[in-house]
């Protein structure tokens, strides 16, 4: 894989990682219990400043170049979050999961999407690097996802027709009650899954759908695994106290989904004129931030009356 970092870098990483995970469920959140808007505020506060935190070591360490294509990519990565809060909550009330056993779900999703997120930066990475051409490919999908998302027409999020839940209980034997934080319990000697490993597994899946689009937009700003991967990931780990401080919040944001389609759109033309057209990832950062803003000020103004 292309990167600038270190083994030791690398293992720095994954080691700062793993304390950061363990400091979250094994101190933090040992009990299950509703995260209240207080400490979603300040979670997200702390994921964040951790994230720029780490943006500030890649400036540092490996020149201005790479510390704004981190941050490029940081910021992609976490407006696409916004899609993925609102089809959490779906999952959530649909499956009916009581609250205080969300962040356990959401916790235990982000660890899958750790080692997905890093095959498919994996694979991009090895791709894009054999294959040149596979940049207009990415970029023309992004492009039609974005406009599809400005028309309107981006799938209605629907638990009850999701293949992945009509295989997960076809093929597997579930209790029809949850049974506390557990996943999976024992009954006469049979191991079954609970309804909330049935949530799990469509959290994880449902992961794997906005990888499709997220990746390739890192993609767009930037060639280096260790930036798309890292970045992800942070992105990623400040996703479910986002979750608990936006969910009740989502139906205001009412132009912030046109606004991520714009995005999207955005860096995928960038992707298919890169060739001929070299647009700086300073200037491509500064774009990415005007829509964001303008998409949530745009909402924030707009009178209740008129969101529906």
């Amino acid at each position: 894989m292309q990167s600038f970092a270190s083994p030791r870098e690398w293992a720095m990483f994954f080691a700062l990682i793993f304390v950061l995970l363990a400091l979250d469920l094994g101190v933090l959140h040992r009990r299950e219990r509703r995260i209240g808007f207080r400490e979603a505020l300040i979670g997200s506060v702390l994921w964040t400043a951790v994230g720029l935190g780490f943006n500030l070591w890649v400036r540092l360490a490996h020149g201005p170049v790479a510390g704004v294509e981190f941050l490029a990519a940081y910021v992609i990565e976490r407006s696409l979050s916004f899609d993925n809060i609102f089809v959490f909550l779906v999952i959530f009330e649909y499956f009916a999961v009581p609250e205080e056993l969300q962040h356990r779900v959401l916790y235990w999703g982000i660890l899958g999407a750790l080692v997905l997120r890093g095959i498919f930066i994996a694979a991009g990475t090895a791709l894009l690097a054999r294959f040149e051409w596979m940049i207009l490919v990415l970029g023309a999908l992004l492009v039609y996802t974005g406009v599809r998302i400005l028309a309107g027409k981006d799938a209605e999020v629907r638990p009850e027709t999701n293949p992945v839940v009509r295989l997960f209980q076809r093929l597997v034997p579930l209790t029809s009650e949850l049974h506390g934080r557990r996943f999976l319990v024992r009954r006469g000697g049979r191991l079954l899954a609970t309804p909330l490993a049935l949530v799990l597994v469509v959290v994880e899946a449902t992961d794997v759908v906005f990888a499709i689009d997220s990746i390739p937009a890192v993609f767009g700003v930037t060639r280096d695994s260790f930036i798309a991967f890292t970045s992800n990931i942070f992105a990623i780990l400040g996703l479910r106290a986002l979750y608990f401080l936006l969910a009740g919040l989502m139906h205001r944001f009412v132009y912030l989904s046109p606004g991520l389609g714009l995005v999207l759109a955005f860096v995928g033309g960038k992707m298919l004129i890169h060739r001929w057209i070299e647009i700086p990832t300073s200037l491509s950062l500064a774009i990415v931030l005007a829509v964001l803003a303008v998409a949530v000020v745009a909402s924030l103004l707009r009178p209740p009356a008129a969101r529906g």
